[in-house]
């Protein structure tokens, strides 16, 4: 039996139509739930993964996230899991594969993904730029790198629902670790276009971890015109 002919016998057709309404640009998808995906994706990574790989197909959703999940799992020298990556992300065509295939970063991995994802902040492609600000938010709102990141989601100019739902996530993260820096940059001529400004802001307001001063201080920081929906 072949791996897709196993993910097809794991289908459930309610959760495919579901998933399928959430996920738009997702293309064809079988229905397998994101746990049995992560659980065949640890077994394949401790297999002969790189083979694996080699031949894997990607026609449905789920072979893509299984793709993006083998090469978060597996032991690998940095370089050679970057150059995995660098072939994976111009795969990406939806939210839902990005934002899962994005790990937690081992330290070894830290320095070559952060020169990976640098030139990302601007490309061209919607998902790409999404996995940079996904993979960053994720791992680099500290210290060293604060600055660096406010400096790149200032500069996207990408108009992509999930380029900018991303920034805004990003910038609300930032928030909760850094509220000070972040809102200092908030307030100064902040170079976010109005709707990712606003919906970061809202973000910060919705989450749990920011206080209700903090809350209220946020709201009253609104910009008034749109220009994006």
């Amino acid at each position: 039996m072949t791996l897709r002919e196993e993910l097809f016998q794991m289908a459930d057709a309610r959760y495919r139509d579901f998933s399928a309404s959430l996920t738009p640009g997702a293309g064809p998808m079988i229905g397998v739930r994101i746990p049995w995906l992560r659980a065949i994706a640890r077994e394949i990574a401790r297999g002969k993964w790189r083979e694996w790989l080699g031949t894997a197909p990607d026609d449905y959703f789920e072979e893509r996230m299984l793709q993006g999940l083998v090469i978060s799992y597996a032991k690998c020298p940095p370089d050679e899991k970057i150059s995995y990556v660098a072939r994976f992300v111009p795969k990406i065509d939806n939210w839902a594969v990005c934002d899962c295939c994005c790990w937690r970063l081992k330290a070894a991995e830290r320095v070559p993904m952060w020169e990976f994802i640098r030139p990302l902040f601007g490309a061209n492609g919607e998902y790409e730029v999404r996995f940079a600000v996904v993979m960053s938010l994720s791992n680099f709102v500290d210290k060293e790198h604060l600055d660096l990141l406010l400096e790149h989601f200032g500069r996207i100019r990408h108009e992509g629902y999930y380029v900018r739902m991303g920034v805004a996530w990003a910038v609300s993260v930032c928030y909760v670790k850094f509220p000070e820096r972040t809102e200092e940059w908030l307030r100064c001529d902040c170079p976010l276009c109005d709707w990712t400004y606003n919906m970061a802001l809202q973000k910060i307001v919705e989450s749990l971890r920011a206080t209700p001063e903090q809350k209220a201080r946020i709201r009253t920081m609104r910009r008034k015109r749109t220009v994006q929906k």
